[in-house]
């Protein structure tokens, strides 16, 4: 594929026409068949971390309300990017979801709280408070992305981003094995459901149809539930039971706040802001907006504010951190429907999903061995997307120094959590988690280190922008989804740079 800059806008034109260009509005029926596409490419990515969340810090009594309201403020932070409201939205067909890259800082917290002796209601009122709180960084950060050029560089990124992925590998063998506390924990039965989950995902990426890719991980966890009932590790007698709406309640299980859970969440928000710019750009290309100039340079800001209110909403519901996800930028590209009217609807469909908690109660019957085959990939993938960074940044003698003392801290610190024991319980708790120790290392060999003479003296954003396209790092980080968008998106030429001025 080849697209040249119109010299108006600055936007790509691809010889692939879209069908439905980004204000076009198309009439209900193929909106609608367009945002079920969406919905089903991005439904176990949004779903997913609420499960996990649940399983591993024992709230599965709430599991079933807190994945509707993963669904409700996801259908709401979707709308938010499409209609945009001021400056806050991107005005892109582009769907927000619950995050991964904050997996890992919320069960530390989760953990923080349950030491203490915490209950259940505890440890969620401490979640979303601090979640709450932290989205604030975000917000602030949407609007100075330039100034923190030299303190969030490729270098820092790519070490925290690969820390995520490593630190929740063991949360994805455990689930595997059958699950925290599992009588038939290591049994032959949960490594081959395990095991057909990824084979399954395997075979369908290697199919060259691009649907197969997209719908790869959900035909898989489709088939492995299946599996497992037909194997009698699935009961659905407790589903009459739950109540037939479930209804929005702010801050339902109350609002707590504590610093030692604030800090790596807060460290996550400096992050997410580099993902979601480069979704965006992304998304601007497929769509044929400008990838640069004042007009790209709003929607970005415009479109990580969003985020970060979308995250701040999610607190008040009762729901985990969001960020915008890559995925739709494929299902943009098969199905050529860009219109950001395709949003509402999509908005719409998890709105009325998240309504009913019969969806998250089926959903938490899905058994460990299954999801845990998913979530191996995934979280796999989120490592990966990491040394990428990593790889492009140059491994040359100084970021090697930075990237090896980084990542031996946040894995050490994860093997060995003794290591901390002669501490105070306040630095116990922050430096206890792996992204935390992590974080704080790369950002300071990186502002002390001196840099050597080859290495550029500045880090510019829009480069990293750039160099993320068609790569999420922080969402549903599955090669289905990924290599779909990749590959189309690597066809079009990089926008070339622009010496922004904001």
């Amino acid at each position: 594929m080849t697209a040249t800059e119109n010299r108006s806008g600055g936007a790509p034109q691809a010889n692939q026409d879209l069908i439905y260009q980004l204000d076009d509005r198309p009439g209900p029926l193929p909106a609608t068949f367009a945002a079920l596409q969406h919905v089903l490419a991005s439904f176990v990515g949004i779903i997913t971390p609420t499960l996990i969340v649940g399983s591993v810090l024992g709230l599965n009594q709430y599991v079933p309300y807190l994945v509707s309201m993963a669904l409700f403020v996801s259908g709401l932070g979707t709308f938010v990017q499409a209609r945009r409201f001021g400056p806050i939205g991107s005005g892109l067909l582009c769907l927000q979801g619950t995050s991964f890259g904050f997996l890992s800082a919320i069960l530390s917290a989760g953990f923080i709280v349950k030491a203490r002796g915490g209950t259940p209601e505890e440890i969620l009122a401490t979640l979303f408070g601090v979640s709450f709180c932290a989205a604030f960084v975000e917000i602030a950060f949407s609007q100075c992305i330039n100034k923190l050029r030299r303190v969030i560089t490729p270098v820092v990124t790519g070490t925290i981003i690969c820390l995520m992925g490593l630190s929740l590998i063991k949360v994805a063998m455990t689930d595997i094995a059958g699950g925290y506390g599992a009588e038939d924990l290591g049994a032959l039965p949960n490594l081959a459901l395990a095991g057909l989950v990824i084979g399954i995902i395997v075979v369908l990426n290697r199919f060259p149809w691009p649907v197969l890719r997209l719908s790869a991980v959900i035909v898989a966890l489709t088939a492995g539930y299946l599996a497992a009932w037909s194997m009698g590790k699935v009961d659905f007698t407790g589903l009459g039971e739950l109540p037939l709406l479930s209804v929005p309640q702010p801050f339902r299980f109350g609002f707590a706040f504590d610093w030692m859970a604030f800090i790596p969440i807060a460290v996550i928000f400096l992050i997410t802001p580099l993902e979601t710019a480069g979704d965006l750009t992304a998304n601007s290309m497929i769509s044929r907006q400008p990838v640069r100039g004042p007009v790209y340079l709003r929607r970005i800001k415009s479109g990580i504010l969003a985020d970060g209110c979308s995250s701040a909403v999610a607190a008040v519901f009762n729901s985990l951190p969001m960020t915008t996800f890559s995925q739709n930028n494929g299902v943009i590209q098969l199905t050529g429907v860009a219109s950001r009217y395709v949003g509402f609807y999509i908005a719409a469909i998890l709105v009325l999903l998240g309504l009913f908690p019969a969806v998250g109660g089926v959903l938490q019957l899905m058994p460990k061995p299954v999801l845990g085959g998913a979530t191996l990939i995934m979280f796999g993938t989120v490592a990966i997307a990491g040394i990428k960074i990593l790889a492009e940044a140059g491994l040359h003698r100084r970021n090697m120094l930075i990237v090896s003392i980084s990542l031996g801290l946040g894995l050490g610190v994860a093997g060995v959590p003794e290591v901390l024991s002669a501490m105070p319980d306040v630095l116990k708790n922050i430096f206890g988690s792996p992204i935390t120790i992590g974080a704080f290392s790369a950002i300071l060999l990186n502002l002390f280190l001196p840099r050597e003479p080859s290495e550029l003296d500045a880090f510019d954003p829009e480069e990293l922008i750039e160099d993320s396209i068609g790569t999420n790092t922080l969402s549903v980080n599955i090669p289905d989804y990924q290599q779909g968008n990749r590959e189309s998106c690597d066809a079009m030429p990089r926008p070339a740079k622009a010496n922004s001025t904001s």
